[in-house]
């Protein structure tokens, strides 16, 4: 039904043969192309990665040479379509072309169909092959490899393989496009104080100077330690989130130290919370 009517509007409205020309080609029927999924590492796609895949697909029958004929014959040209692969009648006002019952839309027909492939021209085999991840790569995307795909019926052209990557969540790592974004705890005196402190990137570990009085949540970027653009243009960076760790558990002598440290400020605030302690006041009226 959806052949008739599909043939009759394209004849009609002057597309005639663009639905055809998706499926068979002069040498046969194009083949599937094949989707294969692959997970990734976030290191992984930083600096890219070959990988080996074993892949189940059909390949053009070497005894027949994908023709599907047995050897020392060929495939005739279909009497009933002269080789379109489409027959046309009239059917009153309209013209209508429709699917050879004869060859099944091949154009041709086999009379002695070759053994190992069942004159269909392939078999199922399974394929092991190299693919070349590049660094960078952004989970969702997929690579094209031309060729690799089923083969076609009847000679027909091969179909590609569409390897599709999909990035794995990372204990350390977060990614945001090209930069990276990692939180790194420190402690109360080494924000109070400043520090030298060590902090992975995706590209071993690398040194970072912590300011004295540095807050909680405060962001660093470190340049040039984010994934390489996949398209050439650079690398970006890391974000460093400094998270500051309040102690939970304290000597005596530790807390007589932070009383005594609590009374040496007094009243005193920071500009943090004299900002806070204003908006307060303001909210509230008083």
């Amino acid at each position: 039904f959806e052949d008739f009517f599909g043939d009759i509007f394209e004849d009609f409205f002057g597309g005639g043969g663009r639905r055809r020309a998706r499926t068979r080609t002069q040498r046969g029927f194009a083949g599937e192309d094949l989707r294969y999924r692959v997970h990734f590492s976030l290191k992984d796609a930083a600096y890219g990665k070959k990988i080996q895949l074993t892949i189940p697909k059909d390949v053009a029958c070497e005894t027949c040479n994908g023709s599907g004929a047995k050897p020392g014959t060929k495939p005739q040209t279909c009497s009933q379509c002269q080789g379109s692969g489409q027959v046309r009648f009239q059917q009153g006002f309209f013209s209508v072309s429709r699917t050879c019952a004869n060859c099944q839309g091949q154009g041709s027909t086999i009379g002695s169909p070759c053994s190992p492939c069942s004159g269909t021209g392939k078999i199922r085999k399974t394929k092991k092959m190299e693919v070349s991840i590049p660094a960078g790569i952004h989970s969702g995307q997929s690579l094209r490899v031309a060729g690799e795909g089923n083969a076609g019926m009847h000679g027909g052209p091969t179909g590609d393989l569409y390897v599709l990557v999909e990035l794995e969540e990372d204990e350390l790592f977060e990614r945001q496009d090209d930069n990276v974004i990692c939180e790194v705890p420190i402690s109360f005196t080494q924000a109070a104080l400043g520090a030298e402190i060590q902090v992975p990137t995706l590209f071993g570990k690398v040194a970072m100077h912590i300011p004295s009085g540095t807050q909680s949540g405060k962001v660093f970027r470190i340049k040039g330690k984010g994934f390489p653009n996949v398209q050439g243009y650079g690398k970006g960076d890391q974000l460093v989130k400094v998270i500051v760790e309040v102690p939970t558990k304290l000597s005596a002598q530790q807390k007589d130290l932070l009383h005594a440290y609590a009374e040496s400020v007094g009243e005193n605030v920071s500009p943090m919370q004299k900002s806070f302690l204003d908006h307060m006041k303001k909210f509230f009226g008083t």
